[in-house]
């Protein structure tokens, strides 16, 4: 089954306690895609610069993504820079760059249009809508969004995600989204507004599960050194819909048991986890499927009583 990926691909500069690295590979289409590809064949779809180096193309083909839906084009990749604070609990943004990203109008191969999963990264809430509307078949639809597209393009996105099955933010955001201080209230208001699935992400405090009557909290995986934080949220999110299409469950017709949906809320936090381990994403050039379920055991042990 394969999941196809909307977002960007970039490239990053970040500095944390344990030390810095001026441009590496990054971007939330990149990083959903590695972590996905551990589970199910992912399609991506995104755009670069002519800057964008042949290791980088040659890392995703190594995942088997992929990537005629990979535009490239004359410019400058999408670069991102930030340190971040000493507890990297927060970060500080020091460049903005979309170069070719601000004229990212995501284009579908013919071959993609059949799949029946579907991922929306971090982007305008226009251009998720148009991609969603050319998918008919499928299972299940969704993505994630930010506080720039709730503040100041609600209606469009109000619009977009009537359509999807889940809806992956973390707390503050749905806070924002809902106009509820309570995470348990907001999640319920959410979940009047189309997606019947909604994963709360939590950074190092794990993440929560809504659905309409039920809730399922995962705990964050306790690591002795955290380098950088870059990416977690979006590998949890591939971890997640990477492990449902591996499976083949039908998201949008809601055929899927608490229980499956629970597995997948802790591959996702497994995903998330491993990302933290290197810098950017270099824990992907030698994480094997081995190391990630004797993970998700250990997530399982500790969630049990």
């Amino acid at each position: 089954m394969s999941l196809v990926v909307v977002g960007s691909v970039a490239y990053d500069g970040v500095e944390t306690p344990h030390g810095r690295v001026d441009r590496m590979l990054g971007g939330a289409a990149t990083y959903i895609s590695l972590a996905a590809s551990y589970f199910t064949k992912v399609r991506i779809v995104a755009v670069v610069g002519d800057d964008f180096a042949q290791a980088d193309t040659d890392l995703l083909a190594s995942r088997g993504i992929d990537l005629e839906g990979l535009e490239r084009v004359p410019g400058k990749t999408f670069f991102w820079a930030g340190k971040y604070t000493p507890d990297m609990n927060d970060r500080e943004t020091l460049t903005t760059e979309l170069n070719v990203f601000a004229d990212f109008d995501p284009k579908l191969p013919a071959s993609y249009l059949k799949d029946q999963y579907l991922l929306l990264g971090n982007i305008q809430p226009r251009l998720q809508g148009a991609v969603r509307s050319q998918m008919k078949n499928v299972k299940f639809a969704g993505g994630d969004t930010m506080n720039f597209w709730i503040n100041d393009f609600r209606e469009e996105l109000l619009a977009t995600i009537r359509n999807w099955d889940f809806l992956l933010i973390n707390d503050s955001e749905a806070k924002l989204l809902s106009g509820e201080s309570n995470i348990k209230k907001a999640a319920a208001k959410i979940l009047e507004m189309g997606p019947h699935t909604l994963v709360i992400k939590r950074g190092e405090y794990g993440a929560i599960l809504f659905r309409k009557n039920s809730f399922f909290v995962v705990p964050g995986y306790l690591l002795e050194d955290v380098f950088d934080p870059t990416g977690a949220g979006d590998c949890f999110a591939g971890g997640f819909t990477g492990y449902l299409a591996q499976q083949g469950f039908d998201l949008h017709g809601d055929h899927i048991s608490k229980g499956e949906l629970s597995r997948a809320v802790i591959y996702g936090s497994v995903m998330g986890s491993f990302c933290c381990e290197r810098f950017g994403v270099e824990r992907f050039r030698t994480l094997t499927r081995a190391e990630i379920d004797a993970r998700f055991e250990e997530f399982r042990k500790f969630t049990h009583f």
